[in-house]
């Protein structure tokens, strides 16, 4: 005297469940959705930050007698070269002169 439901011979003749059905496709639609809205902002991302125009690269970068540049970069107040002898020069965008020079250590 069993009473626990038998599963069917066949798997394929399970019964489906309507509401299970339901919430499936409520949640795939909603996924997509999501995906679709994450990829139409990382798109609208790249095209805004890619119009910006950027600061402008001084005509003339001076440097000190005997150094050369390794590296660059800028904002739009100021811009910093690193030297090959491990200095890093800080030039004010507005006037073109060296504001702040930090020498750098090595451990």
């Amino acid at each position: 005297m069993d009473d626990t439901p038998q599963p069917p011979e066949n798997p394929q003749e399970q019964p489906l469940d309507a509401g299970l059905l339901k919430f499936l496709k409520v949640l795939v639609t909603v996924l997509t959705v999501t995906m679709i809205a994450g990829v139409v902002a990382i798109v609208s991302l790249f095209v805004i930050r890619y119009n910006q125009t950027p600061p402008d690269f001084p005509q003339v970068l001076t440097l000190p007698p005997g150094t050369s540049a390794q590296a660059y970069t800028q904002t739009r107040r100021w811009y910093a070269i690193v030297t090959q002898d491990d200095r890093i020069l800080i030039y004010s965008r507005a006037t073109q002169k060296l504001v702040r020079e930090i020498r750098l250590e090595h451990e």
